[in-house]
């Protein structure tokens, strides 16, 4: 890698880690020839895959040069920085050569916008087909459709990728015409839906057709920055379930804002993300996804904001407490499934367990249940009643204070670990 090469790839790389929305698994691209790698099950960098695997991911921006001017971008075409601009060829090099090396099992192409829409798109379309046609690489690819960009080009970019994104950033159309007026969200949703109708297309004629080619066969996903404008909760949350209903979204990020541009007015002034808030709007995500909830049923009108102290699913389980306790030997999978201290996979094993016999509080504890937090609501034989009497307020303090000793007692018991830690060093025999 000659040294120009290098100093591009340090800036553009930076750059790229604002974009979190760059999940890969879906794919199902495989190797039947004599290509290098495989798109199957592989994943985004430096995280888990379905099936719990770490991987890694070349994340990038094809450049950091842009014609917009928005807000919370530390990109903005205002501020002064040192800008790079890879060419087509040098991140197909690049991906090649890390990808032999062993370094990365997939690419994540974002760009600021050159020029124009079209035009960046074309150029990061160029990479994508160089790739597949001419280094016949079978690896997972994730590309940004830009807003704005041709239908054609889109559909060109879903041809060879096998994810597309296109980030909507503020929740808001109001808003986005506040801190990126350039911007608006007729360009962002077209595409959307074009994404959308063109995957639902692909998969009806490879029913028909075996070797009809794929149209970003995992999917499409977008990205929502949390705190840079003043939406609640809920609309985040709501508009979250929207995409997922009316576009076929595969996963919606949140991404807490970064004070990069402190010296714009229009932005909040804070010195750090809001990660709590992030991660709580993510667990609403995963209740959504995974838990059958609504969106209306995990905050309403008269609580717009996530209690940052519980969970979305025990803060559901304190404002509903008329519902509880749930009889676990006779309750449907739903309910249970909103029982605190009871997941996914434990819930199932309950509704397999007890075709056989009535659970007891010692066979839940087997199958995995957070008894902790779930005996206050849920009822078994030997459960005493009154553990169903605790009023919301005065139960959300007692699970905080359970919570904050067996933080605290994990903290001492690691400090004594390591007061009492003392070396062995090896001896030669």
């Amino acid at each position: 890698m000659n040294e120009q090469v290098a100093n591009k790839l340090k800036i553009l790389s930076d750059a790229a880690k604002y974009d979190v929305s760059c999940a890969s698994s879906g794919s199902n691209r495989s190797n039947h020839s004599k290509g290098i790698g495989t798109g199957v099950a592989c994943g985004i960098c430096h995280s888990f895959t379905d099936d719990g695997r770490c991987v890694s991911l070349f994340k990038i921006l094809m450049t950091n040069h842009c014609i917009y001017d928005c807000a919370y971008c530390i990109n903005r075409r205002s501020n002064d920085r040192p800008r790079a601009t890879f060419t087509p060829q040098e991140i197909v090099d690049l991906t090649i050569g890390f990808y032999r090396r062993n370094y990365i099992e997939g690419l994540f192409l974002s760009s600021g916008v050159i020029k124009s829409p079209d035009h960046t798109m074309e150029r990061m379309v160029s990479i994508a087909k160089k790739l597949r046609t001419e280094e016949n690489y079978n690896g997972y690819i994730h590309l940004k459709a830009i807003p704005g960009a041709s239908d054609v080009l889109i559909h060109e970019a879903g041809i060879w990728a096998d994810r597309l994104s296109v980030n909507m950033e503020i929740p808001t159309e109001l808003n986005l015409k506040k801190l990126a007026p350039e911007k608006n969200y007729p360009d962002i949703i077209s595409p959307m839906g074009q994404i959308r109708d063109s995957i639902l297309v692909a998969k009806e004629e490879r029913k028909k057709y075996r070797k009809a080619p794929r149209f970003a066969p995992a999917g499409q996903s977008t990205q929502l920055i949390v705190g840079a404008s003043p939406e609640t909760d809920r609309q985040i949350i709501l508009l979250s379930s929207g995409l997922y209903k009316n576009q076929n979204l595969k996963r919606v990020y949140f991404s807490g804002y970064l004070p990069v541009n402190d010296y714009d007015k229009r932005l909040p002034a804070i010195t750090r993300p809001p990660l709590v808030r992030e991660n709580r709007l993510y667990q609403s995500d995963w209740l959504m996804r995974f838990y059958h909830f609504k969106a209306e049923e995990i905050l309403n009108e008269d609580q717009p904001f996530l209690d940052l102290d519980v969970d979305p699913k025990l803060g559901y389980a304190l404002r509903n407490m008329q519902l509880f306790p749930v009889d676990i030997n006779r309750a449907d999978y739903e309910m249970i499934l909103r029982v605190p201290g009871i997941g996914v996979q434990s819930a199932q094993k309950i509704i397999l367990a007890r075709r056989h016999r009535r659970l007891t509080l010692l066979h839940l504890k087997k199958l995995g249940i957070v008894m902790k937090r779930a005996k206050y609501f849920i009822t078994t034989n030997e459960l005493p009643a009154s553990f169903s009497d605790w009023e919301p307020l005065r139960l959300k303090h007692k699970l905080l204070s359970e919570m904050n000793s067996k933080f605290k007692k994990s903290e001492d018991t690691q400090l004594k670990l390591f007061t009492d830690f003392k070396p062995v060093l090896p001896t030669l025999h």
